[in-house]
Order: structure tokens, then C-alpha cells, then sequence
């Protein structure tokens, strides 16, 4: 059929009227003949989304109810939701992009296709500013998103990111004959023409996703961005299109306030925040898939087991591991270092073998290794640092010998932010025959990890402080060794065989996993995975790098400030003492103001009393804080230096 224009160039209201009847109220696998869809297109749920997409680019509304009902009996089950697609018989039910969760009742703009909340179809701009869901790309609206910003574009960035993300995603091919058949209707929609200098209100931009988002050249004019509050002046960063104000909206926590005041989270080295994705992920789970695994015929047993080990091949390509096989899932980093310390260390140390850690360690990555030392007679040694907070490469040279079996060592210091050496750390450690262990609980939401890269024998993380749940975590380990290792608990799902005279242990990673393991929270983690690797590790470590430069600077220009922790590479955190005021009584004039830091010794004992002091003030940062987040927490300080100075 065709379509009238009306004097605005517009189509006809009543044509469209009459098409949109046509779409959604032909009798079930038939489609208006002017349409010549294939029948066993017709059902599918996007062809809805696409003929609402048409419909309202032209100003109508739908007339017909698109369905909105429980989608688990509506969308064919892709394998990147439900795993590797070993129960062929499950409900249908999930999300047709890649690695992304469906959920059902998550609220308004919620689009059970997509499995994300869809970036909205606006005039101009397919981008919903109250619930952006980071803007990701909504392979829905083809045709949608910024004007400087062509798909071509788009994908080609996804590229970089696409290791993350191998799982196999739906067939769309009826898209391609919807869309087909669509271009024959005789339509004519005009699209306003945007000015360049439109201004930088809601929606000027498709999100950071632009062309060369990420240039930031600090001698540029544009660079700098001059203000005045109190008695200094703030050097705000605007060489960045990465929009954490937006990014913040996935983040139903940061909504919250805090005596009155906006909550300000500067407490990200202690945990995340979680974006609703994972929430609505952890919820889905509960609702429709909630079983134990690996141990049952019926569905909902094998719904959570691909779930469940769909969330272990996020973590794998994640880390670029090279099996899933090195993939643990545990409690999180502590116990993943205390299940080496026990499985590998007590039955492969001796007395008089060393182990070598650095002085920037939690506790969690000292403690374990003093307790064995302690039980087998071992030596603990640690590698010094600088006044900077830096490794002292020449020291940990001096501290390698045919005695060192194992150097354990953090990728980012939680109480002075420092990023280690860590490949070169790896690669002398091999070098004299030892083993390495690396904590990567504050690394990993802030930098590529490449286990393949940094080569350890181990690593491990949490999974709240990657934006996912609490009491989940990994440890990576190469598959050989961890196969030599003896368990680390003994129960059920462990077990090949089991009699009064022999036990037989499944192999790595089953072997470790004993008992009714933490499911939903894995899947969880699963779900902080995909939501990280779309907004992108590179961008996220850019962002955040300028960010913490332009907190340092304000934090060093207040009298009184001492920083603690001044190396030349860091991530998210800033140490600092204020004179006059107790740790804790800056803390509390913070939190007056909403800001959430952290006081006290942040579990890192030896390397606060290395630099001269107890505790500290931690703020620390991650990529949904802002340049005025910043400014708040600096003018707080400032307000507390005018009373005493």
C-alpha cells in the first residue's frame, strides 16, 4: 500500500494508522499481503519493534497492543544467553545480542529483545537521558543513534572489544526481509538537520561513542576549562566524550542522597556499584532459572547450569584465558589466594623455600603467606618501594634466588593506587624457577588483564569491585597446574567416584568448586562482564586516568594536603592526610556533604606505616564519578582548611 504525505512532508496519520492495524492485527502466521512477509517471520516479536520504530519517526502511535506478556514463551533462546546451548529443549526465553540477559518487568523502555533497556526512539535521537543503559547500541533501531555516528563506525569500534564477546548471537535475517519489504512502502520522513553548534544539551551527542572519542591533547585551549571555588581555581577536563553523568543513570544507587546531599561514591577500591543489568540479571535468575547444577535431568537444572557456566566463559575471555578449564570460581580474591596458599603451597613448600611478596599488599595477600611460612618453617621476604609507593626493581632482583618458589604480588595497590611492573615482575620470577601469584582485585575494573600477556600461574579478583555482586570472585590458574593441585574443600559436585576405599576428584575447575556454589551471583558477574566490556576496559582506564589527574591536582593545591602514594602510574585512588583534622573527622565533614570515602589503614598496614603514617583519607574513583564529584569533595576540603588556617 501507499503512503500520503501530508504539508509538513510528513506521512499521512490515517495511512499509518491503517498500516500499523494491518501489521498487528493479521491472524497469526499471515501478514497484509502489500507487506509479503514470510509467515514464519510474522510472529517474531521485532517485527513489532521495527513497525513501532516506523510509526512513530512519523508521529503516530501504535493501535494495535504490541506484545508485552511473560516473553519466556515468545523469542527463541540465542546460545549467547543460556550458555553453549546443550539443553535444546528449554522454554524459550532471553536476549539476541550477544551475551546480554533478558528481563522481564525491569521497568518502562525495557525491550525483551534486546535483553538491555533500549536507548528510546526519540525526534533525533534514539537516546532515552532517563534511563540510558550506558546508550548501548540497539541493533533494533538500525537506523538509529547520533548523526555523527554511522553504524559502519560503531561496529568497527565494537571490534576492538569483540574477544570479549564470542558467544553466538541470534539469526536476524527476517530483519533484512522486513526491512526489505518496508522500503517499498512509498514513505517520505524528513529528519531535522542538526547545526554543529546546537549546543551541548541532552542528546547533542551519541553518548562517548564518537569519532576519536578519547583525543585529549592537554595543550589545547579546548583542554581546560577555568572556574573558581573558594579561594582556588578548578581545572575541569573536557578533552573526552565519555559521558559518566549518563553512565550514572544505569546505577539505581547513585540516585540515592545522603543528608540531604547527592551521594558522591569515592569508596569504589572497597566495592562497586551495580548497574541495574546486573541486578535485573540476578533477579532473572531467581525468577526463571533458580536450580543447583550439574546434577539433574530436569529444565530449570539445566537452564542454570548453562547460566551458570555461560558466566565462566565471560571471565575466561575476559581474562583471555585459554580455557574455561582456568577458570574458579570463588568467594573472591581472598579466598581464591588462600585456596593456592592451601591446595598448591602446603603440599609443595618445604622448609627453607621462600616466598617473596611486595610491601603495597593487603592483607589478604600477606597473611595466608605468613601463616604458611609459620606452619612449614618457610621465609617470607618482601620487595621494598620507593617514597613514591613505587617497586623498587633492583631490590626484588636482589631478593630472587633458587629458594623462591612463589612471588605474590598486587597488580594495583588499594591504599596508594600504584600500578606495579607487573609483567616485568612475572617475567623475573620466572626467570629463577618460581611461581607467581597476582591480586588483581583493584586492576581488573580499571585496565586490560591478559593472563596470556602478563603469563601468571595465577590471578585472582572480586567480582564486587568489577561492578558485580558481592561474594563472587575468580581464580585463573594454567590448567596443568591447576590439576596437580589437591582440592581445596572436599563435598559433593567435586566428585567423579566415590567409595569407603577411594575418592576420585573431578578435574579442574569442578575439583575446586565443592558443594552448592554462589550461582546467581556468578551469572551476576557474568552480567558486570558484559556491561564493562560494552562500555569498554581502554575507554573506562582513559577516562578514569584523566579524571585522577584532575582530582590530584585540586587535592595538591589545598594547604595542609599531604598525598600519600605519589607514583607516576596509578589508578582510581588518591591517599592523603589533611593537617589539623583527624582521618576520620574528614571522613564525617565528607560524608555531611554525601561524599563516601574510606578512613582508617584500608587493610594494608605495612605500606601506610612504609610512608610515615596509620591511616589515611581514600577517596577513590571509578567511571561513573564525575568532574563534579570532584569539585564537591574539593570544596568540602576547602570549607574544613578555612576553620582551621
Amino acid at each position: 500500500m501507499s503512503i500520503n504525505t501530508n504539508n509538513n512532508g510528513l506521512p499521512n496519520i490515517d495511512d499509518l494508522q491503517n498500516l500499523a492495524n494491518e501489521l498487528f492485527k493479521a491472524l497469526p502466521n499471515e501478514f497484509p499481503k502489500e507487506i509479503s512477509l514470510s509467515p514464519d517471520k510474522s510472529e517474531h516479536p521485532r517485527a513489532t519493534k521495527i513497525a513501532e520504530t516506523l510509526l512513530q519517526s512519523g508521529g503516530a502511535n501504535i493501535l494495535a497492543p504490541i506484545p508485552t506478556q511473560n516473553p519466556v514463551n515468545i523469542a527463541p533462546t540465542p546460545n549467547s544467553f543460556t550458555g553453549f546451548g546443550v539443553t535444546p529443549t528449554v522454554t524459550n526465553y532471553g536476549s539476541n545480542t550477544g551475551a546480554s540477559a533478558l528481563y522481564p518487568n525491569a521497568g518502562a523502555g525495557f525491550d525483551p529483545q534486546s535483553g538491555v533497556t533500549t536507548s528510546g526512539i526519540q525526534e533525533d535521537y534514539n537516546l532515552n537521558m532517563n534511563d540510558p543503559q550506558t546508550g548501548f547500541y540497539d541493533h533494533n533501531l538500525k537506523n538509529g543513534g547520533s548523526p555523527q555516528l554511522t553504524e559502519d563506525k560503531f561496529f568497527s569500534d565494537l571490534l576492538l572489544n569483540n574477544q570479549y564477546l564470542p558467544f553466538q548471537t541470534e539469526n536476524s535475517s527476517f530483519e533484512i526481509e522486513l526491512q526489505a519489504a518496508l522500503a517499498t512502502v512509498d514513505t517520505q520522513f524528513k529528519r531535522r538537520d542538526i547545526s554543529p553548534s546546537s549546543g551541548n544539551g541532552p542528546g547533542n551527542n551519541y553518548y562517548f561513542l564518537d569519532q576519536n572519542p578519547f583525543v585529549f591533547d592537554k595543550k589545547s585551549p579546548n583542554a581546560i576549562v577555568r572556574s573558581t571555588l573558594g579561594s582556588t581555581e578548578l581545572n575541569g577536563i573536557i578533552g573526552t566524550n565519555f559521558n559518566a553523568e549518563l553512565i550514572k543513570k544505569d546505577f539505581p544507587i547513585l540516585r540515592e542522597t545522603v543528608n540531604g546531599k547527592p551521594l558522591v561514591w569515592f569508596d569504589n577500591a572497597a566495592t562497586t556499584q551495580k548497574p541495574q543489568s546486573v541486578i535485573d540479571r540476578i533477579a532473572y535468575f531467581y525468577e526463571h532459572e533458580n536450580s543447583n547444577i550439574h546434577r539433574a535431568a530436569h529444565e530449570l537444572a539445566a537452564r542454570a547450569s548453562d547460566a551458570y557456566e555461560a558466566a565462566r566463559e565471560k571471565v575466561k575471555t575476559f581474562l583471555n584465558a585459554t580455557s574455561v578449564n582456568e577458570i574458579v570460581f570463588v568467594r573472591g580474591a581472598t579466598e581464591g589466594i588462600n585456596l593456592v596458599a592451601q591446595s598448591w603451597g602446603d603440599h609443595n613448600l618445604v622448609a627453607g623455600d621462600e616466598i617473596i611478596v611486595s610491601n603495597l599488599e593487603h592483607h589478604a595477600n600477606i597473611v595466608p603467606w605468613k601463616r604458611l611460612a609459620d606452619k612449614k618453617g618457610l621465609k617470607l621476604r618482601v620487595i621494598p618501594v620507593d617514597d613514591d609507593g613505587q617497586i623498587l626493581l633492583d631490590e626484588y632482583a636482589k631478593l630472587l634466588n633458587p629458594k623462591t618458589r612463589l612471588v605474590a604480588f598486587t597488580q594495583v595497590s588499594n591504599a596508594l593506587g600504584t600500578v606495579t611492573p607487573a609483567k616485568k615482575i612475572v617475567e623475573m620470577a620466572h626467570s629463577a624457577g618460581a611461581k607467581v601469584l597476582i591480586d588483581g582485585a583493584q586492576s581488573v575494573s580499571h585496565m586490560k588483564v591478559d593472563v596470556q600477556d602478563l603469563n601468571p600461574d595465577w590471578l585472582v579478583f572480586s567480582g564486587h569491585k568489577l561492578f558485580g555482586p558481592t561474594g563472587i570472585g575468580a581464580l585463573y590458574g594454567k590448567e596443568d597446574l591447576l590439576n596437580e593441585m589437591e582440592p581445596y574443600q572436599a563435598g559433593g559436585n567435586m566428585i567423579q567416584d566415590v567409595t569407603f576405599e577411594e575418592i576420585k576428584y573431578h578435574k579442574a575447575p569442578n575439583r575446586f568448586e565443592a558443594g552448592t556454589g554462589n550461582i546467581a551471583d556468578a551469572i551476576g558477574l557474568g552480567a558486570a562482564i558484559d556491561y564493562v566490556t560494552k562500555l569498554g576496559i581502554d575507554a573506562i582506564g582513559q577516562y578514569e586516568h584523566y579524571l585522577l589527574e584532575y582530582a590530584t591536582k585540586l587535592l595538591k593545591e589545598i594547604p595542609g594536603v599531604r598525598l600519600i602514594g605519589t607514583a607516576k602510574d596509578k589508578a582510581s585512588v588518591l591517599s592523603f592526610n589533611l593537617q589539623g583534622y583527624s582521618n576520620d573527622q574528614v571522613g564525617q565533614a565528607l560524608n555531611k556533604e554525601g561524599v563516601a570515602v574510606r578512613t582508617g589503614h584500608h587493610c594494608a598496614q605495612p605500606i601506610l606505616r612504609r610512608m610515615g603514617v596509620e591511616t589515611t583519607v581514600r577517596p577513590s574513583l571509578a567511571f561513573y564519578n564525575t568532574t563534579q564529584d570532584v569539585d564537591t569533595f574539593i570544596k568540602t576540603l576547602w570549607e574544613l582548611k578555612k576553620v582551621r588556617f
